[in-house]
C-alpha cells in the first residue's frame, strides 16, 4: 500500500515527511502490535506490547499524528506496570475510510 493511498486529502504532513511517519507507524506495528479490533465502525482498538519508553514513543507519535491529522482522537489505556498499551482511534464518519486503511495497515505491519 503506497504512503499516498494511506494518507487522506484532509492531512496537512508536508509530502516529503510523510513517507517517514507512515514508517514510524509501521515500525510501532510491526515490533509492538499484539492485537487489532474494531469495537465500532468509527473506532479502531490497538494493543501494543509495552516496554521501557515505548509509551513515550507512542504518545510522541500520536501528539505529531494530530498536528496534521486533527480528525484522528486518540485515547490511551496503559495496563499497571506498563506491559500493555491500549491505543483507541477514532474518527468521524467523513473519515471512517481512512481508519479502514489504518485498520489494514496495522494488520499487515503486525504480521511481519
Amino acid at each position: 500500500m503506497s504512503d499516498m493511498a494511506w494518507a487522506p486529502q484532509a492531512c496537512t504532513l508536508p509530502t516529503a515527511a510523510l513517507s517517514l511517519r507512515v514508517a514510524e507507524w509501521d515500525a510501532l506495528f510491526s515490533e509492538r502490535l499484539t492485537s487489532v479490533s474494531r469495537p465500532q465502525p468509527l473506532r479502531l482498538r490497538l494493543d501494543l506490547a509495552g516496554g521501557p519508553g515505548v509509551e513515550e514513543r507512542i504518545r510522541d507519535l500520536v501528539v505529531r499524528e494530530t498536528e496534521c491529522c486533527s480528525f484522528f482522537t486518540f485515547t490511551f489505556t496503559t495496563a499497571s506496570g506498563g506491559d500493555r498499551i491500549r491505543l483507541d482511534i477514532s474518527v468521524d464518519q467523513p473519515h471512517e475510510a481512512v481508519l479502514d486503511v489504518l485498520a489494514a495497515r496495522s494488520l499487515a505491519g503486525g504480521e511481519r
